[in-house]
C-alpha cells in the first residue's frame, strides 16, 4: 500500500512492472477505485511500468471537503506523475478519468505521449443533471443512486451475475464528500475547445450498452482529435474493463503496439 504526499493531498497508488518499462497510467471512473483495472493489467504485455491511483475523494486517497474543480484533479495527476517520475506515458482515462486525460494532455505533453479516452467525453451531462444527483446524495447518501448507477455501468447479463454486489458496495462506500466533489468537477467541465486543439495519438473506447456516456458521445469527442481511433465493445456498459477485460486489453495492447510504446 503506497501513498504519495503531495502537500495538500495524499494519493493512494500502485506501480507494477520494471522501473525502466514503458510508462502506462490508468485513471478510474466516478465511484470506483483503482481496482477497476485489476482484470486488465495482468492481460497486458509484460515489461510495462503501470501506475494506477485513486483520485482525490476516492478509494484510500484523501477526501477533502468539496467543492473540487477539474483543474485540481488534473493537477493531482500531473503532480503524482512528476513525483513518481512518470514521463512520456500513455494515459488511459475512464469516464471522469478521461476528462483528466484530456486536461493533462492539453497542459503537459511532456508527461503524455498518447491518450486512451474510455467511456468519456469532452463534456459529460449538464449542470442541472449533476445538480440533481448532488442534491439526491446530500439528502439520502450515495446509496440512493446505487441501483440506477448499476444499470448504467453494466449490461444486463453482468448485473444478473455474482460480481454485481461487490461493485455496488464499492460505489455505496465512496466518501460522500469525495463523490459530490467529483460530480461538481464534471458539471463544471467543457473541454470541447481544448480537446479540439490536441495533436497526439488518441484512442476512444465505448461500450454498446453504456448508459452514462453512449458510444455516439465518445465518438464525437474522438472526432475532435485528428487521426484518432475509435473502438466499440459490444455487450458492455460504462465499465468495459470490468465486463470485457480480455477484449479491452487486446484493444489497448494494439494501440500500444501501433504507437511503438512497447519498444521504448
Amino acid at each position: 500500500m503506497q501513498m504519495a504526499d503531495l502537500g495538500d493531498i495524499r494519493l493512494h497508488y500502485r506501480i507494477d512492472g520494471p522501473e525502466n518499462g514503458p510508462p502506462l497510467v490508468f485513471a478510474n471512473s466516478l465511484g470506483t477505485d483503482f481496482r477497476v483495472w485489476d482484470k486488465v493489467v495482468p492481460l497486458l504485455p509484460e515489461g510495462l511500468r503501470v501506475l494506477r491511483y485513486d483520485k482525490r475523494g476516492h478509494g484510500l486517497s484523501d477526501a477533502p471537503p468539496p467543492p473540487y474543480g477539474m483543474g485540481t484533479l488534473v493537477s493531482d495527476a500531473e503532480r503524482l506523475m512528476d513525483h513518481l517520475g512518470f514521463r512520456d506515458a500513455i494515459f488511459v482515462g475512464l469516464s471522469i478519468g478521461g476528462l483528466i486525460a484530456q486536461g493533462l494532455a492539453a497542459k503537459r505533453l511532456d508527461l503524455v505521449r498518447g491518450i486512451v479516452l474510455s467511456n468519456t467525453a469532452a463534456k459529460i451531462g449538464t449542470r442541472d443533471m449533476w445538480g440533481d444527483r448532488i442534491a439526491m446524495i446530500e439528502a439520502d447518501g450515495v446509496e440512493s443512486i446505487a441501483a440506477p448507477t448499476m444499470e448504467r455501468w453494466f449490461a444486463k447479463p453482468f448485473r444478473e451475475g455474482p460480481e454485481l454486489p461487490a461493485w455496488q458496495h464499492m460505489l455505496e462506500r465512496s466518501p460522500k464528500g469525495g463523490y459530490i466533489g467529483c460530480c461538481q468537477a464534471i458539471a463544471g467541465t467543457d473541454f470541447m475547445t481544448p480537446t479540439s486543439g490536441l495533436r497526439l495519438p488518441a484512442l476512444g473506447i465505448a461500450g454498446s450498452e453504456d448508459g452514462s456516456t453512449p458510444p455516439d458521445l465518445v465518438r464525437e469527442t474522438l472526432d475532435l482529435i485528428p487521426g484518432s481511433e475509435f473502438r466499440l465493445i459490444r455487450g458492455a456498459g460504462h465499465l468495459p474493463c470490468v465486463e470485457k477485460p480480455q477484449e479491452y486489453a487486446e484493444i489497448l495492447t494494439e494501440f500500444l503496439t501501433v504507437q511503438g510504446h512497447l519498444d521504448r
